[in-house]
């Protein structure tokens, strides 16, 4: 099996090495790259394509959201993994928005680590116990219903497909539920992501929750 390629961007080199250090002691993963501002990250996984980037918020220039944001972007298939001292709702919510599959604080056992970046390397999207707490939290408070206006870009349909999705309904039951074909759903979620700016379900599901979607009487 071919190692996890990994790109660390982090302003400080004793973090970077002491990284670079438990990854050489780990079989199936190999530091391909580091990064010491926003825009080398930016630059680096577009030359290297590595497999997973596990990026500092705090950078210089570019911070490590518009790092991450512009890593999605043009090179989607790229995991971000956030790690961070910053454990704040906000910054949890910007990282995934950005784009990030997974989120880490600074403080985390190495298992912890090696866990979030098998995940992401693997497709996947992992954001540490401690960050799962938070966003169980955030989704169980209550939020004030929806404007009519909200998302104004969105069709009538892609609203309900979006709503629906804040529900935590998959594909096939959205499909069941609206009496579409599962085609004609993926093709309104793909166009709900681009309209929305998101990466995939769990920012389109944030931006829904905030805007009061996904709940009773919306």
């Amino acid at each position: 099996m071919n190692p996890i390629r990994i790109l660390v961007a982090d302003d400080h080199a004793l973090f970077r090495g002491g990284l670079g250090a438990l990854f050489l002691s780990v079989p199936d993963t190999e530091v391909v790259g580091e990064a010491a501002t926003g825009a080398e990250a930016v630059a680096l996984a577009a030359d290297l394509l590595p497999d997973v980037v596990l990026m500092d918020i705090q950078m210089p220039g570019i911070n490590g959201i518009e790092a991450t944001r512009a890593i999605v972007r043009d090179s989607p298939h790229v995991g971000v993994i956030v790690v961070t001292m910053f454990e704040d709702d906000d910054s949890v919510f910007a990282a995934m928005r950005a784009g990030a599959k997974g989120y880490v604080l600074k403080g985390a056992d190495q298992d912890e680590i090696l866990k979030v970046i098998r995940a992401v390397a693997a497709g996947e999207a992992h954001f540490g116990p401690e960050i799962a707490r938070r966003l169980m939290g955030f989704f169980s408070a209550p939020k004030p219903s929806a404007p009519a206006e909200a998302f104004p870009e969105l069709t009538a349909r892609e609203r309900e497909v979006l709503d629906l999705i804040a529900r935590g309904r998959n594909n096939q039951e959205i499909a069941k539920e609206l009496y579409l074909s599962p085609k004609t759903v993926r093709n309104h979620i793909s166009n709900i992501f681009t309209k929305l700016q998101v990466a995939d379900r769990a920012g389109a599901i944030i931006r829904a929750r905030d805007a009061g979607l996904g709940q009773d009487g919306t």
